[in-house]
């Protein structure tokens, strides 16, 4: 993952990319949530459009929507000052925490 992410600044052309100023937060920010918002539509459209059925290279279209998001989350990352490898290891454990106190269900940050 940091080799990823370490490569994805090669492809990074937005204003100041690497410095994780406030505005480069902002800008990797907004790319996730766009991207998500991409792949949320393509995923209503099969529920429009086929009734549900996954047809064709849908799942192939998917599958680069996650990874124009997998590029935001490094550069997320990067601007914040942490790889994607020590924030994977901090998801693992909190949810190990989480499932150590069975509240993976339910809701809020610190429970």
């Amino acid at each position: 993952m940091n080799v990823y992410q370490d490569w994805t600044a090669r492809t990074a052309q937005y204003p100041e990319a690497g410095s994780g100023n406030l505005e480069c937060i902002i800008y990797t920010a907004l790319g996730v949530t766009g991207e998500a918002g991409e792949y949320a539509n393509k995923i209503k459209k099969i529920l429009r459009d086929t009734g549900g059925k996954m047809q064709g290279n849908i799942k192939y279209e998917l599958a680069l929507e996650l990874g124009d998001i997998l590029w935001y989350l490094a550069r997320c990352s990067h601007e914040l000052g942490f790889s994607l490898h020590d924030i994977a290891n901090w998801n693992i454990t909190k949810l190990e925490n989480r499932m150590s106190k069975n509240l993976i269900k339910g809701s809020g940050d610190h429970r």
